[in-house]
């Protein structure tokens, strides 16, 4: 009998889907530290339609991102942790796991 995941399990497939899929292929579409809602709907929007999933499975992502720090908002823009910046000006590869390590480092 195979159980359900966890409240917290289920948390970090979310970050971890809203991030590898909208977020960070926003942030190198757009080229861009900053980013509005809207943008993050559309962006999200589409993935779900590609993807054929509801959009509620990755719609608390952000603000779970936003809790652990990877994302902060000031008024209406959402940005990233000035840590990554690097990753994006790379162009490289910034997986859930790296932008957790990265903002963890004291």
């Amino acid at each position: 009998m195979l159980s359900e995941k966890g409240k917290h399990a289920s948390a970090t497939e979310n970050r971890r889907f809203v991030w590898a899929e909208v977020i960070w292929p926003l942030i190198l579409e757009l080229n861009e530290v900053t980013f509005t809602l809207k943008q993050f709907q559309e962006k999200r929007q589409k993935v779900c339609e590609q993807k054929n999933i509801p959009i509620m499975i990755p719609s608390r992502g952000l603000a779970s991102l936003l809790q652990k720090g990877v994302l902060l908002k000031e008024k209406e823009i959402y940005s990233i942790h000035f840590k990554l910046i690097p990753y994006m000006r790379l162009k490289a590869d910034c997986n859930y796991a790296t932008a957790i390590h990265e903002v963890r480092i004291k």
